[in-house]
């Protein structure tokens, strides 16, 4: 099941399957059709919970999610979303600093990154955390811009978006 709702970054598409969150799409939602779960109910509890942390995190009083997560992705890939989720509200962490802390060597930065741009879960899996090595951003399925808000949302001095 999935609902839609509206947020400062634009509308958002989020996606359960068996009590669980699996995906937050970006609208335009063209890209990701493959991942609907059934019909549009709004009243799904994990849909209506997640509309609520994300409501909340966008005012600026969550910095962090409990919901129940289930992306789906190659091992590889849980294992980089799992470091994604230990990135703390207003920190950054760059591709290398995750690879490693994966024990990654060699081409582990582009791995990494690789596998932070299949994100199922953005915002809430945080890969907007992550940044380039020199301190710039780098790309993001939302586009740049939407990474440009959420980590000024999370500054410090930062006001709510909502």
């Amino acid at each position: 099941m999935w609902t839609v709702i509206e947020s400062p970054i634009g509308e958002l598409r989020l996606v359960e399957d068996h009590g669980a969150i699996v995906a937050v799409d970006f609208h335009p939602f063209g890209y990701a059709d493959a991942r609907l779960v059934g019909e549009r109910d709004d009243s799904v509890p994990v849909l209506v919970e997640c509309a609520r942390q994300l409501g909340e995190y966008f005012a600026g009083t969550r910095t962090r999610f409990e919901l129940p997560l289930a992306p789906v992705g190659t091992p590889f890939q849980q294992k980089v979303w799992g470091e994604l989720v230990e990135i703390g509200y207003g920190e950054t962490s760059t591709y290398g600093g995750i690879a490693a802390r994966l024990g990654l060597t060699g081409h582990g930065a582009r791995a990494v990154g690789l596998a932070n741009g299949r994100n199922p879960i953005p915002v809430v899996i945080p890969c907007h955390r992550v940044i380039g090595a020199n301190g710039t951003l780098t790309g993001y399925a939302g586009g740049i811009e939407r990474k440009q808000l959420l980590l000024d949302l999370e500054r410090d001095d930062a006001d709510a978006l909502f």
